[in-house]
């Protein structure tokens, strides 16, 4: 099943998730440590009213993430992956709603596959996202590829375990940040 197809089929909490999972892998890029969302995620793992206060963590996030006044460069120097970052942190929904819970978590993915498509070092040949996340894979650069896997590996595991797959979506998600870390790390290196 393609990632489109997969976000289209995830209930309110799986939406949640996998949006919650692109922005978290993107932390590196708003400055934020390894914990900063850790109270959404936990949000998310609570079994009956699940998020109820999903509103009150993402405002709290936001004031802990975003940065007023960032320079046209950002603040890595990455430019247009920084915006991005910011977008996606700005576009989440306080509202539990599955249309705003889709429309993030599509948007989150789309953004999630251009910022690691910006950063990567190799070609992602001709191919636009859309192409990518519609299953069209070929000549993918490794850091897209790898970023479309775990979007749709996140989607899998949620969609067959429900709430029981949040701690493999955690999981999938703090190897992807790892990942995009040191790619950070090492166009930081090669700028010096």
């Amino acid at each position: 099943m393609s990632l489109v197809e997969l976000i289209a089929q995830a209930d309110e909490r799986g939406l949640a998730a996998s949006g919650l999972a692109c922005l978290d892998r993107c932390v590196p890029l708003l400055g934020g440590d390894d914990e900063i969302l850790r109270p959404l995620w936990a949000s998310l793992a609570e079994s009956e009213g699940w998020g109820e206060d999903w509103g009150e963590r993402v405002e709290q996030a936001r004031a802990k993430l975003d940065a007023p006044g960032v320079p046209e460069g950002g603040v890595f120097g990455e430019g247009e992956a920084v915006v991005l970052a910011h977008r996606m942190l700005g576009a989440v929904p306080v509202d539990r709603a599955a249309g705003n819970l889709r429309e993030w978590a599509d948007a989150c993915s789309v953004a999630a596959l251009q910022i690691h498509r910006l950063l990567d070092a190799a070609s992602d040949g001709a191919s636009s996202v859309t192409a990518r996340r519609e299953g069209r894979t070929q000549d993918m650069s490794p850091l897209v590829a790898a970023e479309l896997r775990r979007q749709i590996a996140i989607l899998e595991v949620l969609s067959a375990h429900g709430p029981a797959g949040l701690r493999q979506a955690l999981a999938l998600s703090t190897e992807g940040r790892r990942v995009l870390r040191a790619v950070v790390s090492r166009r930081a290196r090669g700028r010096v």
